[in-house]
């Protein structure tokens, strides 16, 4: 279960790899720069590609996305102070303010290199950390997978949305339609109602199109586009004198992403966020953040990449997915035959040897392009929502029926983009639902080898140290929840 990081980089510098993996870190840029698009959405509409590649090389192009697109959604929150993506939120508060001062060039610079030092930091960590964790997770049994899952969707469903109750609400559907299909023990039918489409369950990739794609397209449909002021971009590099600033800010910054991005369900925005406040308390100018500093550019786009490194910890080692992005890759990986978890690392060190690769080489990239875009971002924010939703909706239909050329697959994803769009206006994350679609049949089938194990015993889950340190932290994790929503309100 060695890592050997000398391997990967030259799996990696072939010719045909470099290449998709240029393309995906562009391609994400550009995603996330495009406001109303995410990480997620760029990775979906990536999936008729990804039919024809290998495993390897779709993941390596899909990495490159979820990357980039973490960088690319300052873009326009610094040009015209609307973030690309979620956790691109505070950027806005010194970005835009910077760009009113004339110094939006800069603050795209800073952009790049704290959102490179942020990939490359969490990389490390990833290395350092996943490899470890593996062998911890190679001892879990049944009992262990069964209350980290339970674990992983309590902490999802309490961290996303406005609303606990809602987002447990919305876990609770994820996991009811999970339940439709074939039991994975007995083997006979669930929900299915005599349709042959329903007995292997709902599909997932379609309702990932749909809850994601379909659904934002609806709201796009629903906004008016009003006149775009982009602010003019000039000098990119920031001068010496700043840059010592700029990396402590992307270094604390990198370290919070990190710590945040290992916790399932948290996620980026929270990250920037964090990070912004207490580094504002810490920094001599802290008293003028918010009003153009670019050490508050530093520190949010440090941990908002460095979250991608931390996210992908729990999803590599033990099957659970770090944020929405991750779980939009598990579900691909699964699809692909590919199935995450502490036997990755045995059964498939080439492929682990080049996702690590690759995350170094995208940092890097970042940087790059990053600096190499921002003269030309303002061309990217001007494309007009008709132009664009159109297009997006055409890739979404042509997504889900390349999945299984199936006009079915269409129709799921049509729904779910329905309802994905009404659950949203009414304050419920689609998170949870995706994550307990994903997760509910896993630890179904992990409870039912556990009561097999114990001759249904349920005591076997809290004799069990590990499974019993899971199902109390769950406990905890959704009281302490409650208690923190409601000193908020």
């Amino acid at each position: 279960m060695g890592i050997n990081l000398i391997e990967g980089f030259r799996l990696i510098f072939q010719p045909i790899t470099l290449f998709y993996l240029i393309i995906g870190t562009i391609a994400g840029i550009i995603v996330g720069a495009l406001p109303g698009l995410s990480a997620s959405t760029g990775i979906i509409l990536f999936l008729p590609l990804a039919y024809k590649m290998s495993p390897a090389e779709a993941l390596i192009i899909m990495l490159g996305i979820y990357g980039g697109s973490m960088f690319g959604g300052s873009i326009p929150a610094i040009l015209i102070r609307t973030p690309g993506t979620p956790s691109a939120g505070a950027t806005t508060l010194d970005g835009y303010p910077l760009a009113q001062k004339g110094k939006a060039g800069l603050a795209l610079g800073t952009s790049a290199i704290a959102s490179s030092i942020g990939s490359f930091l969490s990389t490390i960590a990833l290395v350092i950390i996943a490899p470890q964790l593996a062998k911890i997770a190679l001892k879990f049994g049944p009992p262990e997978f069964f209350a980290l899952v339970v674990f992983g969707l309590s902490a999802i469903a309490t961290v996303t949305g406005k609303d606990i109750l809602k987002g447990f609400i919305s876990a609770l559907i994820g996991v009811i339609l999970g339940t439709v299909g074939l039991d994975p023990i007995m083997g006979y039918s669930r929900f299915s109602f005599g349709s042959l489409y329903l007995e292997s369950g709902i599909p997932l990739l379609p309702v990932m199109i749909g809850v994601f794609a379909i659904a934002q397209v609806l709201r796009d449909l629903e906004r008016e586009e009003g006149n775009i002021i982009v602010q003019k971009v000039t000098i990119v590099l920031p001068p010496k004198e700043e840059l010592k600033g700029i990396f402590l800010a992307a270094l604390f910054g990198g370290i919070i992403g990190i710590i945040i991005g290992i916790i399932p369900g948290i996620g980026g925005s929270v990250a920037t966020y964090v990070a912004y406040g207490q580094y504002k308390r810490l920094s001599k100018k802290g008293k003028y953040f918010g009003e153009g500093v670019l050490e508050g550019v530093a520190v949010p786009e440090s941990a908002n990449n460095a979250t991608t490194g931390g996210a992908l910890i729990p999803l590599l080692t033990l099957g659970v997915p770090g944020d929405i992005v991750t779980a939009v890759l598990l579900g691909i990986l699964i699809l692909f035959g590919i199935k995450p978890g502490p036997l990755l690392f045995r059964e498939n060190p080439v492929l682990i040897n080049k996702i690590f690769a690759s995350l170094f080489i995208i940092a890097f990239l970042i940087l790059v392009f990053g600096l190499l875009s921002a003269k030309y971002s303002q061309k990217i924010v001007y494309v007009p929502k008709k132009i664009l939703t159109p297009v997006v909706l055409v890739l979404c239909i042509i997504g889900a029926y390349s999945l299984n050329s199936s006009l079915y697959d269409v129709i799921v994803a049509i729904v779910f983009g329905v309802v994905g769009y009404f659950m949203e206006k009414f304050g419920f994350s689609v998170t949870p639902l995706l994550i307990a679609l994903i997760l509910s049949p896993i630890a179904e089938g992990e409870l039912g080898r556990t009561l097999l194990i114990s001759r249904e015993n349920w005591s076997i889950l809290f004799t069990r140290p590990i499974s019993l340190t899971f199902l109390v932290l769950t406990v905890i994790f959704v009281i302490y929840a409650f208690i923190g929503r409601k000193e908020e309100k």
